[in-house]
């Protein structure tokens, strides 16, 4: 779903921090518009949506590497997520935002990103029914276009660096049906469309807490959400050595 690189950080799949550079090559190779079909989501539950706000600390091999604030609460009759990460990398420091308008059982609606380091970065989707159609501007190149197609509204926004937006699965995902469900989901600053698996495993102790844990596989890795009630507390990807802990 995400090519994997050399680097503990960008191993992380979902967890990767955008590269200017790649998204060029994308932007050579890439046609004006595509359409790609992915596995249908599965049916929601009847969960609500919980405001929240919060910070989360990023942790790599036990060492520090960025935060991110977050908040997500009601706007009319929708839902708004927005947060904003700092991440430190070997190629420098970088910020990234990120707002997703929802409507109240998760179907996305519009999506905004923008990202400031060595080179910036932004991005409008915009979401209507099955179709998601991608607006990218980087810094001295021309706007770039392109659409995806799902076979299902229910679509599944995890963006690269901001982690609250596991808090939307937590809220598609069938917890009266239970059990390994699949959904189509959209990893914005890479332009992926893609599919993941969730299972809950059920409540966990962590660090003296029973919290719920829902896993999350890709093609390629496996990452462990951890939640109190519908609020994200807590990511592990154990293949990056990774840690993603509410503050």
């Amino acid at each position: 779903m995400i090519p994997k690189l050399n680097s503990s950080i960008s191993r992380l799949t979902m967890f990767l921090i955008l590269t200017v550079t790649a998204a060029m090559v994308l932007l050579a190779t890439s046609p004006s518009h595509a359409k790609h079909r992915q596995a249908p989501a599965a049916a929601g539950s009847a969960n609500a949506f919980v405001a929240d706000k919060g910070k989360f600390r990023i942790m790599v091999n036990g060492q520090k590497i960025g935060t991110e604030e977050f908040e997500i609460g009601p706007s009319g009759n929708d839902w708004v997520a927005h947060g904003t990460s700092e991440i430190q990398s070997p190629q420098g420091s970088s910020r990234v935002k990120g707002t997703l308008n929802l409507k109240p059982d998760g179907t996305p609606i519009r999506y905004e990103w923008s990202t400031e380091g060595a080179k910036k970065a932004s991005s409008v989707i915009v979401f209507n029914g099955v179709e998601a159609n991608v607006e990218l501007h980087l810094e001295g190149a021309r706007p770039y276009t392109q659409q995806f197609t799902f076979n299902s509204p229910r679509i599944v926004v995890l963006d690269n660096n901001l982690y609250h937006q596991y808090a939307v699965l937590f809220r598609l995902y069938d917890w009266d049906k239970k059990g390994a469900q699949s959904f189509a989901v959209l990893v914005p600053q890479e332009i992926t469309p893609g599919s993941i698996t969730v299972e809950s495993l059920g409540k966990q102790d962590i660090g003296g807490a029973s919290l719920e844990e829902l896993r999350v596989k890709t093609e390629d890795n496996e990452i462990d959400a951890f939640f109190d009630g519908p609020k994200l507390m807590r990511l592990l990807a154990p293949a990056a050595n990774a840690e993603i802990v509410r503050e």
